[in-house]
């Protein structure tokens, strides 16, 4: 069996992976907390469903599908992305690195081949809305540590740097 095309293999499973992390982080974070926000940027809500939609901005394109309409709410937003993700399929990715993607950042407006949209847009911008929604979550006092963000990490209870 042929290995999955690079940029499948760079995207679903990464986002797929980190939005598990951030249901399990809103999970215990409580309403209250996921209206926490640093300095003046969106707050925890905001982020974790920027990031959502992030994945969905970027995996869509790299396999030639249209990004779907996302619910506002979180849940159900991340729910929509996850399913999303979940139903693609390796073989939609085959070429990706060629495609040229035009689309928005802020203000401006770009054409990138497929691999810089995914690893000097895409992913970027994906980890930036989720460690700050992480961030802000942590400023408000939710208790999460690196293997709630990366779902790696394993420390013994009570250890502290």
């Amino acid at each position: 069996m042929p290995p999955h095309p690079p940029l499948y293999t760079a995207s679903v499973p990464v986002f797929r992976h980190y939005l598990d992390r951030v249901a399990g982080m809103v999970e215990r974070a409580g309403t209250q907390a996921l209206d926490h926000r640093i300095a003046e940027s969106f707050p925890a809500r905001q982020q974790f469903g920027t990031a959502a939609g992030f994945a969905l901005r970027v995996a869509c394109p790299l396999a030639g599908r249209a990004v779907p309409d996302l619910p506002a709410a979180l849940g159900p937003r991340l729910a929509v992305a996850r399913a999303t993700l979940g139903g693609m399929r390796p073989g939609e990715f085959a070429g990706a690195e060629g495609r040229v993607i035009a689309h928005r950042a802020g203000f401006a407006d770009l054409e990138q081949d497929g691999a810089a949209f995914l690893h000097l847009f895409g992913m970027p911008n994906f980890l930036f809305h989720v460690t700050m929604g992480y961030a802000a979550l942590r400023a408000a006092g939710v208790a999460l540590g690196k293997a709630d963000f990366d779902g790696l990490h394993s420390y013994p209870e009570g250890f502290a740097f």
